[in-house]
C-alpha cells in the first residue's frame, strides 16, 4: 500500500524538488552495526511527516541504502512500494550479483550502486570498476561513491573512467573541493547533500560545481542524517536558492536529478 503524500498546492512559484538522497530505516527489517553505530529506526512516515511542512512540492526522490542495511534488498523494496511512483532506489549488491537479479531490480525502480569507500575502507575499491561497468552495461545503472574528497587526487583517474557516477554530501572535505570541481567538469553528479557534514563554505563550494558542470548538483535531504555532526535544516533549500538563484535551483533541485535517474511516472 502506497503512503499519500503530504505536497503543497502545484503552484508555478513553488519549486519542485527531487530528494536525491535520503534513508529508511524501517524496523520490520534488520540492520548490522557499522563500527558499532545502528541509526535510530525512521520510516517511511517519518520522513514525509518531517518533508511535508517543507514549502515544495515533492516531486520524488532516491532512496539510499547505507553501510547498516549491507546487501538487504527488502527494506528498499518495500519502501519503493510504498513511496509509489517518482522514487527509486540506491542499493549495494556483492560482486556475484547476477544479471538476471539486476535486471529485476530494475523493475521495482533501482537505479545505482552504492560504494561506501568512507566507512567501508579501501577494499571496497577491489570490485568497484567491474560492477560499475557491468551494471551500466546491462541496466544503465550508475554508481554512487561515499568518498572523502581529501581521498579523491589518488582516486580521480578511477572515478573519471567511470560510465556514470555521484559522490555524496559535497565531498565531505575542502581538501579534496578542487579535484571533486574537475570531476564534475569530467561529468561526476556531486550531491548537494549532507551540509552539515561538511568543513566547507556550502555557498561557494555549489558556485564552483554550477560553474564547472551545471548539470552536475543534485540536492538531497540526506534524511535521517545519520551520523551528521548537523542533521539537515529547512535554511538548507535557501541556501541552494539564495546562491545560485530560482532557475539554476530548478535544476539542482529537481531536473538534474529526474534525468540522471530515470524515475517511473
Amino acid at each position: 500500500m502506497q503512503v499519500e503524500q503530504r505536497r503543497v498546492p502545484d503552484d508555478a512559484n513553488v519549486l519542485p524538488v527531487f530528494d536525491s538522497h535520503m534513508h529508511i530505516f524501517d524496523p520490520a527489517y534488520p540492520m548490522t552495526a557499522n563500527a558499532g553505530f545502528l541509526p535510530d529506526m525512521f520510516t517511511v512516515e517519518d520522513y514525509l511527516t518531517r518533508v511535508g511542512a517543507l514549502p515544495v512540492r515533492l516531486a520524488g526522490g532516491a532512496v539510499v541504502s547505507a553501510s547498516t542495511q549491507g546487501f538487504d534488498q527488502f527494506y528498499l523494496l518495500a519502501a519503493l512500494e510504498r513511496l509509489g511512483p517518482g522514487w527509486v532506489g540506491v542499493t549495494q549488491v556483492p560482486a556475484t550479483v547476477t544479471d538476471e537479479e539486476l535486471v529485476a531490480l530494475d523493475a521495482t525502480g533501482v537505479r545505482a550502486v552504492r560504494f561506501n569507500l568512507h566507512r567501508g575502507g579501501r577494499g571496497v575499491l577491489d570490485d568497484l570498476a567491474a560492477t560499475a561497468r557491468r551494471v551500466h552495461t546491462t541496466v544503465g545503472w550508475h554508481v554512487e561513491l561515499y568518498v572523502d574528497a581529501r581521498d579523491l587526487d589518488d582516486l580521480a583517474d578511477l572515478v573519471a573512467s567511470l560510465p556514470a557516477a555521484s559522490i555524496d554530501h559535497l565531498g565531505l572535505s575542502a581538501a579534496g573541493l578542487t579535484t571533486l570541481v574537475k570531476l564534475a567538469e569530467a561529468g561526476v553528479r556531486v550531491k548537494a547533500s549532507g551540509f552539515g557534514r561538511t568543513d566547507f563554505n556550502i555557498g561557494q563550494a555549489l558556485r564552483r560545481l554550477w560553474r564547472a558542470n551545471p548539470d552536475a548538483l543534485l540536492f538531497g535531504t540526506d534524511l535521517p542524517c545519520p551520523r551528521a555532526p548537523r542533521p539537515f535544516a529547512d535554511s538548507d533549500l535557501d541556501v541552494v536558492l539564495d546562491t545560485l538563484g530560482q532557475e539554476a535551483a530548478r535544476r539542482v533541485l529537481h531536473d538534474n536529478a529526474i534525468a540522471f535517474y530515470r524515475p517511473h511516472a
